[in-house]
């Protein structure tokens, strides 16, 4: 049976999913403005600390008054959707699985450790969370006998579909990426200037409806280095300690460009992660560029197999024994549910971290000076460079996610990664700092 055939069985039988909801901004939208579509599901309740979003969310998309409650436990027997601002209303509740939706690295491990602990299925949205800590809280979820999941939908989950597809069918994976806009000028880009990169209309961004500091994280790098380091820690690969390429190149071109070095192609090794710029250096679009969508490059296993790409429009690269498959969109919080489905029905994630491959370590955008206070992910002060884990753990470096509020007491100078070594600990982050060292005892060499 299908997934969808087994979401009417459940509808059938009396027996929904029962979904908790953290998180009431975008991509928890994008799902609520599906899950009235899907048999077999009750989102019991969404849980947000402006409760107002998520009545405007639910506004938004048509969600009818007459079945939003404000208890959980009215909601369990009702049928119905309860609005709270306290997640733990819904981690101890009886429900089978926590979408958690916040965005925030610490608020998503602490709600990761609580479902966990309270044996529900975790799909996590956040994807920060998961490459500061994601190989943790798998081996807590693998231990607890529940699923820890990416979320369908957002680009890492697709692209370990992807890497998932290759390896299955017998292929050797090279490299598995995505694309994404990008100028080298974006790692100094902040708050401030961040609409100066974007296509937006000046009515849109003084309206208030974006955020400049996430929006600034999508740009200057770091939004990109932590969904590939989520990549990477998931499908087993390992990202050059240079960083993320962002070569220039359009759809025809991803077997050529991401590929080993050795042969003309831009990887430092193969196996590995990238990230394709949907821009010339220049700053020019390139047609049929690789803008918002995902691929992965395999290798011909056999000269067989290399015959076989050319009898096809593959767009393999000059040796006609690399190709790639790219998938050019993707449906952000509409396809979450494939997440929730699989974790609930087949006791399978849509990936889930395997070791400590990839980091996202604190970059400095400025010289920054003794006493100054970091500001993290989308700041003035550093961005997010995705490493291996070993040379990470080899610099003692700061992971980007625990660069907030901590307090320098050296200097550093701009484009050099700041250390462990380099700042204060701020005591309010025990609980994420002791996960992010379960994790690091996870390297993989």
């Amino acid at each position: 049976m299908n997934l969808h055939e087994l979401l009417k069985q459940r509808e059938s039988d009396g027996k929904k999913i029962k979904v908790g909801l953290i998180g009431a901004g975008r991509y928890g939208t994008m799902y609520m403005a599906q899950a009235n579509n899907i048999p077999g599901v009750h989102v019991v309740g969404i849980a947000d600390l402006n409760k107002k979003r998520a009545q405007d969310a639910l506004r938004l998309v048509d969600w009818p008054a007459d079945r939003v409650v404000d208890s959980v436990d009215e909601a369990l027997t009702s049928g119905k959707t309860a609005l709270v601002t306290d997640a733990y209303e819904l981690l101890n509740a009886d429900i089978d699985v926590i979408v958690e939706a916040t965005g925030n690295p610490i608020a998503g491990i602490d709600h990761a450790l609580k479902a966990i602990e309270t044996k529900k299925h975790v799909i996590m949205v956040t994807v920060e969370a998961d490459a500061l800590a994601g190989p943790a809280l798998q081996k807590r979820a693998e231990a607890a006998g529940v699923v820890f999941s990416m979320a369908y939908g957002d680009q890492p989950a697709l692209i370990w579909e992807l890497v998932d597809w290759a390896r299955t069918s017998g292929f050797k994976v090279v490299c598995a990426g995505k694309g994404a806009k990008y100028l080298p000028t974006y790692h100094q880009m902040n708050p401030d200037n961040v609409w100066e990169f974007w296509e937006f209309s000046k009515e849109l961004t003084d309206s208030g409806q974006l955020n400049p500091r996430m929006h600034t994280s999508f740009r200057d790098g770091t939004k990109a280095a932590i969904e590939m380091a989520a990549v990477a820690n998931a499908a087993g690969l390992t990202p050059s300690d240079d960083g993320l390429t962002f070569t220039p190149g359009d759809v025809t071109e991803i077997a050529t460009i991401c590929r080993p070095g050795s042969i003309g192609g831009v990887l430092a090794n193969n196996g590995s992660v990238d990230v394709m710029s949907s821009v010339t250096r220049e700053g020019d679009w390139i047609p049929n560029n690789t803008q918002e969508g995902v691929f992965v490059v395999v290798e011909a296993t056999n000269d067989y197999v290399a015959s076989c790409f050319q009898e096809y429009p593959w767009h393999t690269d000059p040796t006609g024994r690399y190709a790639a498959l790219y998938r050019p969109y993707h449906y952000i919080g509409l396809e979450l549910n494939v997440s929730i489905a699989n974790a609930v029905l087949r006791g399978i994630s849509t990936g889930h971290p395997t070791g400590f491959y990839a980091d996202v370590v604190a970059t400095a955008k400025k010289d920054l000076a003794e006493g100054e206070v970091l500001d993290g992910e989308g700041g003035y002060a550093v961005w997010g460079k995705l490493v291996s884990a070993g040379y990470s753990r080899q610099l003692n470096a700061l992971p980007v996610a625990l660069a907030h509020s901590v307090k320098l007491k050296n200097s550093v100078k701009q484009g050099d990664i700041v250390s462990w070594d380099d700042i204060e600990i701020n005591p309010q982050l025990e609980t994420a700092i002791k996960l992010r060292r379960e994790t690091e005892a996870l390297v993989v060499a």
